[in-house]
This record gives structure tokens, sequence and C-alpha cells, in this order.
């Protein structure tokens, strides 16, 4: 074993530098606190951006995690397993899915989610239907074709030509999103509530007319809800506060908390255009992490966790308004659930990253959507203490900043 020192400085000697880590290197978590080499404590209102949704060393992960690891950790697709199947079942369940393929990531779910789209569309209205409707500002993943539909220029940009047949709109604008559909759209994908882009909702008619205009034009309404789904808006999946089902989903993130595992559900109709061969996954749907995805459905999907999503909502926002009052430094409180965004206002646009810097150096994990959006998505399980004493030292970073 190397006696190589593990500080922050080996990074920058063997990591590619497509990150820039902070100057701490966290070594144990517990609940909704992490400690880093230095044994500071620090209260964790980041999530891991929204993964670790019920906190860190879940007991009942951690037993799982040992039990599922001396059985039996992974299978070539060449076969299924017992994990696997009993959460798609779990998924199936819960959701309007009839069907589940399951993969590594976030973007590895949308990835299959837009190549079925296509494919379906293919199979059943020919080559021509093939053209993507996405949104502004939005976030899918980082492959080149999630990179593509997602609507912000900077993580496509320097890596070739983007992918074709992908038309980008603003955001909650029904006159544009009714102009663009043809009988060439062979999807609508969009998230329910825009995380990386700022933490903006879709408005119930918005999202009500893309259901509408996909059934008019035979194109399917893609969700991701990667990063509001597995409970983190109150209910299991974030459609299921709306008027509408979705025909294709997608899951990851919070799944796990923090194994990686993905899910994409859709409808046996729908699912048949993956046919064999046409797809797949090596990792996706080993028995390791789908053994601990059930785990975090069990805890999750329960209606007091669930009930508890909304209370802890309306416990941080009221603690952020109080913050504001006494040092304003927001102008608007967004979000719902425990995805929670803080606008600055005019006077620290721009500055988000200061106040995530100040808050860490205090012992508070904050993250950023963007320049002008301070974003908290803690443990679905974070305790109220949590919450009050994190809410105490974010307004003494606040302070730092609005009084320098």
């Amino acid at each position: 074993m190397s006696n190589t020192p593990v500080t922050r400085a080996l990074f920058d000697d063997v990591m590619v530098p497509n990150y820039a880590p902070a100057p701490v290197i966290p070594v144990r978590g517990k609940g909704s606190r992490i400690w880093d080499q230095n044994d500071k404590e620090y209260i964790d209102f980041a999530g891991g951006i929204a993964v670790t949704s019920v906190g860190h060393s879940h007991p009942k992960l951690v037993a799982t995690l040992k039990e599922q690891g001396e059985k039996l950790w992974h299978i070539a697709n060449v076969m299924t397993n017992e994990p696997a199947l009993r959460l798609a079942k779990k998924l199936t369940d819960a959701t309007f899915a009839d069907k589940v393929y399951f993969a590594n990531s976030g973007g590895e779910a949308n990835e299959a989610a837009f190549k079925l789209a296509r494919r379906y569309a293919v199979d059943n209205f020919g080559e021509e239907k093939n053209e993507i409707i996405a949104f502004e500002q939005a976030f899918h993943g980082r492959t080149l074709f999630t990179v593509s539909v997602g609507g912000q220029p900077k993580y496509s940009a320097g890596f070739g030509p983007a992918l074709e047949g992908i038309t980008h709109l603003p955001y909650n604008d029904i006159k544009a999103l009714e102009t663009a559909m043809s009988a060439k759209t062979c999807a609508i994908v969009m998230e329910p509530l825009q995380g990386e882009g700022g933490i903006i909702d879709a408005d119930p008619a918005f999202i009500k007319r893309a259901r509408e205009l996909c059934d008019q034009h035979n194109a399917l309404l893609v969700l991701d809800e990667v990063q509001t789904g597995a409970g983190r808006l109150g209910t299991l999946y974030a459609y299921q506060q709306t008027d509408i089902m979705p025909d294709i989903l997608t899951t990851a993130k919070g799944l796990g908390n923090g194994f990686p595992v993905a899910a994409m559900l859709t409808t046996t109709k729908i699912a048949k255009s993956l046919a064999i061969g046409t797809h797949g996954s090596t990792y996706g749907g080993n028995p390791l992490a789908c053994s601990i995805a059930e785990a975090v459905i069990d805890i999750v999907n329960t209606p007091e966790v669930l009930a508890g999503v909304a209370a802890k909502f309306n416990r941080f926002k009221a603690g952020l308004e109080a913050i504001n009052a006494r040092v304003p430094f927001c102008s608007e409180i967004r979000g719902k659930g425990l995805l929670i965004g803080c606008a600055l206002n005019d006077e620290y646009k721009g500055r988000a990253g200061e106040f995530l810097r100040a808050a860490q150096g205090k012992g508070l994990l904050v993250l950023i959507a963007g320049p002008n959006v301070i974003r908290m998505a803690p443990s679905l399980l974070i305790p109220d203490a949590d919450i009050d004493a994190g809410l105490v030292i974010l307004e003494a970073a606040v302070r730092d900043i609005v009084e320098a």
C-alpha cells in the first residue's frame, strides 16, 4: 500500500481537472452530518446533489449492503436476479409504469429514454419522426446525447457537432411549445422542476399542455425525474402532484442514496421498441445496486416520510424568510419539498459560489444552481434540529458577505 499522504494536493497530481473540489476531504458521515480528515463537523444541506435521500450510513442500507455483499454482487444480463426483479416490481406498483430498464446514473437513464423515444417513433411512424423538443436551462446528463438535449450550451460546447433534431424552447412558454410541435416531433423532454437551471417549477398549465400536445401529435412525454424523484418533492415522483402521466420517466440520484443505480420507467406498449439487443448496460440492474435501491424505496415510500418532506420544506422556508428579513440577500425562495433555492437579489447576483464557500467554512454544506441561486437538497430524513442548526450557520455566512 502506498505511503503517499492522501491530501487535497494529491487530487491535482492524479485526477483529471474537470472538477475543482473543496480544500477539505470528508471521511465519514452519519445522518445529516459529515466529518473531514481533521474531524471538523459539517451539517449537510447538499445531500451529495440530492442523492443521499435517507442520509449518510443509514443502518438499514448498511445492513443491506453487508447482506447482499455476502451473496451476489454482479451477474451478466444473460441472467436476471432477485433484487432487480423485486425493485422493478416495487417501482411499477408505485407508478404509472409497466416496465423498467436499469442503468447506473441519471445520464444513462436519460440516454436510454431518448433512444427509446426515437426508436418508438421510427417503429410506429417512420424515420422522419425524430425531433425532440427540450427546454432552455435544462440539464439531462453529460453524455453527448444528453448534453445535446440539455439546454445549457456551456456543457456541450467544445465537443464537436451536437446531435441534430433537437429544439430548445423557453421553459413554461406554452405558445412557443404549441408553435414548435409538428408531425416530426417524437418527444417532449422536460424536468417537472428544473434543478440545475435554477429551481424553476413547471406551471401546472404548461405540463398539462405538454401532455395534450404529445397526445395530439403522437409524441411521447419524457419526464426527467433524476433530481425530483425518490421522494424529493414530497411524493415518490413529482408527476404524482400533477394531473398528467408521462410515457417515460427517469430516476436516479436519491434512488440509490449514493450507490450508483438508475432506472427508466415506461409502458408495455412503448417498451416493445427496446427489443433484444437494441440497448444495454453491463452493470445495469446488478443485484448489489438493486438491493440498496429497494431498501431506499422501502424507507422513503411511506406516508410518514413523504408527509415529513412537506413539513420540513415549511420549516426551511420560514427559517430562510426570517434570515432574509434580518439580512436581505435573496429575492425569492423557490422549490418544493426538499429541493429549495434562494435566488439572490440584484446586489448579490453572480455570487452564489461565495455564499457556498462562506457556509462551508463555517461547517455547512450547500449547493448552487447556477451563479444566482443557492440550492439545498438535504436528506429527506434530516432532523428538525439539524435544519435549525444549519440555518444558524447559514445566517452567519450570509452576514459575513452582506456586512463585509
